[in-house]
């Protein structure tokens, strides 16, 4: 997600990555809700705030319950580190975290929210929000020393290739040519970019019942080949766009509605009406798979590729409006919440629900990725410009490696069929591989 400086409105929200970096105790703890008259849809902007007509005061705990002043009980989460969904008396809130600065400097003043966004569960009766906590926290300051040279050409470190085959044998490493085309700071765009914090929780502990429904579960699944039945949609490539949230989202759908309808439907769904048009999202700087697999596709549903055709720019909203949409109705944290993810969880929700998409880290040798398990060497380039990044992908699988019993989750990329394993890859399983097993989402789509 490329640094920027960014205007401190909601609107600039929808134009840039936010550098916010709020923690999960940071959240936790009363806050006080002041929002505006529920009279609006979906199309309600929440730039300027209004008249205050209702004052909510709600208890965050862990952990995931929020409960009212009246004592009724919701639920709530974390969205990563950059804001927070609450979900009590039928009433669905969310906003991102307060800030001021940009990627070089930020001050996250994890006390307060922007103007955020409220509405019933049937998606109607809108309202706008903003949020303050009942106690002090101390503003967080963030800073990062900004790289240079992001403008150049990114080439093909051959010796890191070399390197790579060279130290273990699980995966093989190759050059990719194409990728040349890009500069760094594209390529860095490309896994997520630059952020001004890392945090993702460890995979929660498993529980006697996750262990005993997995024991259940075949040792070999693949959505591709379920009986000799694909459920998986084609492998696409968002090219030098930070849209890897946007694809790995509609991927999630696409493959969702093939299963409900038993491939009867096999619409390919368009990223860029994501890109040019949520304001839950950042454009090619980046977006959240949660957002955008489940709340935008539950308040403003998604469209067919053909009604706003991929061009992988932020490029003015020009969905055709008389496109139908695509719904769903629900999403949800693999395990129920953010921080409840671990691999047991995901196997479930893998097989009994369909493909996940998931959130991890990636370094620099997963560029050259060709085929095999992979697993982060710790090898870099000795000019390294890239940075921890937030990639988003679909979980369509997993395996056990017959040789040496080594086992993996196979995973639907965004960089097209000519990387990698036809357009997928493999990485290990059960160790929380590159933070791959902290962060999932399932949804349920209406076909």
């Amino acid at each position: 997600m490329l640094a920027a400086i960014l205007l401190l409105t909601v609107a600039a929200l929808a134009a840039a990555d936010t550098p916010a970096h709020c923690l999960y105790e940071d959240i936790r703890g009363s806050w006080s809700f002041s929002e505006t008259e529920r009279t609006g849809d979906h199309t309600i902007n929440c730039d300027t705030l209004g008249s205050i007509v209702h004052t909510k005061n709600f208890t965050f705990s862990f952990p995931n319950t929020v409960t009212d002043e009246l004592g009724n009980k919701g639920t709530w989460t974390l969205i990563y580190n950059q804001g927070f969904e609450v979900n009590i008396n039928e009433r669905s809130y969310f906003a991102f975290s307060y800030y001021e600065g940009d990627f070089s400097s930020v001050t996250s003043y994890c006390d307060r929210t922007f103007n955020g966004w409220s509405r019933d569960t049937t998606v109607r009766n809108w309202s706008c929000f903003t949020a303050n906590k009942n106690t002090k926290v101390e503003p967080r300051v963030s800073e990062r020393i900004m790289q240079r040279d992001m403008d150049h050409p990114w080439r093909n470190n051959h010796s890191l290739i070399n390197n790579i085959n060279a130290a273990q044998s699980s995966w093989t490493a190759k050059a990719y040519p194409q990728f040349e085309k890009y500069t760094v700071a594209e390529m860095n765009r490309r896994a997520g970019g630059p952020k001004a914090a890392v945090t993702r929780p460890r995979p929660a502990p498993t529980t006697p019942e996750q262990k005993a429904r997995v024991a259940l579960l075949p040792e070999h699944f693949d959505w591709r080949n379920v009986e000799g039945v694909n459920y998986v949609s084609p492998v696409r490539d968002q090219a030098n766009c930070g849209s890897c949230y946007a694809f790995a989202s509609m991927a999630n759908l696409e493959a969702q509605l093939r299963i409900v309808t038993h491939n009867q439907r096999q619409d390919i769904f368009s990223p860029q009406d994501v890109v040019s048009c949520s304001y839950l999202a950042q454009g090619c700087d980046g977006g959240f798979d949660y957002l955008i697999a489940g709340r935008y596709a539950q308040d403003q549903g998604v469209v067919a590729e053909e009604c706003n055709t991929y061009t992988g720019s932020d490029s003015q909203c020009h969905t055709d409006e008389s496109c139908s949409r695509t719904y769903v109705s629900n999403y949800v944290h693999v395990g129920g919440y953010y921080g409840a993810c671990n691999e047991e969880a995901m196997l479930d929700t893998l097989v009994t629900s369909g493909p996940i998409s998931v959130s991890f880290e990636v370094y620099n040798d997963f560029y050259y990725y060709d085929s095999g398990i992979y697993f982060h060497t710790g090898l870099k380039n000795d000019f390294d410009p890239f940075e921890i990044t937030n990639h988003v992908v679909l979980v369509v699988g997993y395996g056990v490696e017959e040789s040496t019993g080594e086992k993996y989750w196979i995973v639907k990329n965004s960089w097209g069929a000519s990387w990698g394993e036809d357009g997928f890859f493999r990485i290990r399983r059960g160790t929380d591989e590159c933070s791959l097993e902290s962060m999932a989402v399932q949804v349920t789509v209406i076909p």
